[in-house]
């Protein structure tokens, strides 16, 4: 329990507190004008002040490093174990906190004494192991123990007491609007007595999954554009570009690089055009022998006799002298048919023989052209191989690249098949948890069915809902009455009152919790009534105190039980809205 709540700061209004129900109440000071507000007199700040002294985070934003209190120390006198302690932390010098009094010597970590100031001190961070392996029974070691996602000091005793500026009053299984699922889920787990790992292992999953999630969108990235395609399609194309691979090396193997490809090629293309040059010019000359054998079967002589005989006939008759003139001619033309035939069998011959000398001409080029293709297609141009090379380096490397496209997609469809199964697992052995741990589930949701029946009677009684998900331990609560927000405040309410009682029976409690006064706005004065018996009820039962902060008009003035006196639970120390009588004893906001 918190015996004490002080600071060095001289105008602190320091607080004395009592086991059980504690209620510390804002005044509206008089002739107070409707302007002025109890909104800053230190009520939300009191639970501020406990986290920071019990390792809350004091970042630059902390109302414990704001100008006006950085100097000051702030104190907490309160059971740690067996032990009654006085804990003091500075924000000038927040990384560690001050043991100002108390036995120590159970501690699992000691603290050292500093050598200038001869003050016990200790880290902040080992000062959370030391909270969390005596408070709730957690290893000093606890990450290397426990690993990741594993229950933490101030993740637990969140929920004894809740923080407004974190939005603390929102949610039922949430002390904070950025707290994670697998957070809330270890922590609540933990403090009824479930197994914790089993949310821890869902955590690990969600990791898993996480990771499996980030090399999908691999996929929009160009080192290995294609992802993600089914394995089967990418089995296809390895076995292609493979196989395409393979062909172009074996005909690297087998190729043969000729040194003066490209002087042979270019004198084998020579030998053709010169080749084709001479069967062209054959078949012109054959062309012109075929019209000169013609000519020469043509040629004939004029035949002189004819001319004379059908003289006669006529009845013409030469004189001797015409017919020795027809002789001659008949000789000249003889002479002249003679002469062009010896010369048409001249041409013939010449142009037998210049058909004859390109035939010859020919057999020699067709040889030496076909060595000349013997040569080229037993080979290939250095340049042709280094092409070929080139081709295959590519073919190699996406056959490589496809490879390890599909021992991605391979290992995302293994990894995905894995986790759905891991999480079936994980489901069931929560089932199998809560069914092992049937006194620890019906203790949590009777408890919290009486203390709902308490609050609202029996027509309006509050269920918990503990079930077994594929994400993990569900605790739904509900009360059945008008959605309301003063509904949801009192569902919190009855869900950290069972969490206070169910922890204190284990003997896993900081021995206290504290309700700020927004967990009372818009709740009904009869309901707050009931609210702050049904704690100073619980808190006698089971040892732990019931802090409550809350404004004076808000406090019920009926609706108490007969023979309860509210104000015998008031602390003595009363703030309120004038200038000195806030908590810190002047205003600075």
């Amino acid at each position: 329990m918190i015996h004490k709540i002080y600071s060095d700061l001289e105008s602190f209004r320091g607080l004395q507190l009592e086991p059980g129900l504690n209620i510390l109440l804002a005044d509206k000071s008089k002739g107070a004008s409707l302007k002025q507000t109890r909104n800053s007199v230190g009520k939300t700040s009191l639970i501020e002040l406990v986290h920071f002294v019990l390792g809350a985070n004091a970042g630059k934003s902390s109302l414990f490093r704001s100008k006006p209190l950085v100097p000051w120390a702030f104190g907490v006198e309160l059971d740690i174990g067996r032990d009654r302690v006085a804990i003091e932390r500075s924000g000038s010098d927040h990384p560690k906190v001050v043991v100002s009094a108390g036995e120590v010597s159970s501690w699992p970590i000691q603290p050292v004494r500093n050598k200038t100031t001869g003050n016990l001190t200790i880290q902040t961070s080992k000062w959370k192991s030391v909270l969390g392996n005596l408070v709730f029974g957690l290893p000093v070691d606890r990450a290397s123990v426990y690993g990741r996602f594993s229950p933490t000091f101030r993740s637990l005793f969140s929920y004894f007491v809740r923080r407004q500026d974190s939005e603390g009053f929102t949610k039922e299984i949430c002390y904070s609007s950025k707290q994670q699922i697998w957070d809330s889920q270890v922590a609540i787990s933990f403090l009824l007595g479930f197994d914790w790992s089993v949310s821890q292992k869902f955590q690990e999953l969600r990791e898993q999954e996480k990771d499996i999630r980030q090399l999908k969108k691999v996929s929009k990235n160009e080192t290995l554009p294609g992802l993600p395609r089914s394995s089967a399609s990418l089995r296809t194309e390895v076995a292609l570009a493979e196989a395409k691979a393979r062909k172009l090396r074996r005909e690297l193997d087998e190729f043969n690089v000729v040194p003066e490809y490209k002087s042979i090629e270019r004198e084998a293309t020579k030998l053709t055009r010169s080749m084709n040059r001479l069967a062209n010019e054959n078949t012109a000359d054959r062309q012109l022998l075929d019209q000169l054998t013609k000519a020469t079967e043509n040629e004939r002589t004029p035949e002189v006799g004819k001319l004379e005989t059908m003289h006669q006939e006529a009845g013409v008759v030469f004189p001797k002298l015409v017919a020795h003139r027809l002789d001659q001619a008949a000789a000249f033309h003889r002479a002249i048919v003679s002469n062009r035939k010896a010369h048409l069998r001249s041409e013939i011959v010449r142009g037998k023989a210049r058909v004859a000398r390109r035939d010859r001409e020919k057999s020699v080029m067709g040889k030496r052209r076909a060595d000349l293709m013997v040569i080229l297609r037993s080979g290939g141009a250095l340049s042709q191989y280094t092409l070929m090379q080139e081709e295959y380096s590519r073919q190699s490397t996406r056959a490589e690249a496809l490879k390890q496209e599909l021992a991605m997609a391979e290992k995302l469809d293994s990894e995905t098949t894995k986790a759905e199964i891991e999480r079936r697992q994980l489901k069931e052995r929560l089932h199998q948890d809560f069914i092992e741990r049937q006194a620890v589930f019906d203790e949590a949701i009777v408890l919290f069915g009486e203390i709902s029946r308490a609050l609202y009677e029996r027509d309006r009684a509050g269920r918990l809902t503990i079930g077994a998900s594929e994400n993990g331990p569900t605790f739904d609560v509900r009360i059945d009455a008008k959605k309301s927000h003063g509904i949801t405040n009192m569902q919190i309410f009855c869900f950290d009152m069972m969490l206070a009682v169910i922890s204190a029976r284990r003997g896993h409690s900081p021995g206290f919790l504290v309700h700020d006064s927004h967990l009372f706005d818009g709740v009904d004065e009869r309901q707050v009534a009931k609210a702050i018996q049904i704690g100073r009820q619980f808190a006698e039962e089971c040892g732990f105190q019931y802090i409550v902060t809350m404004n004076s008009d808000a406090l019920p003035r009926d609706g108490f039980d007969a023979g309860f006196n509210v104000n015998q639970y008031i602390n003595s120390q009363r703030l309120d809205d004038s200038p000195h009588g806030g908590l810190f004893g002047f205003r600075f906001r």
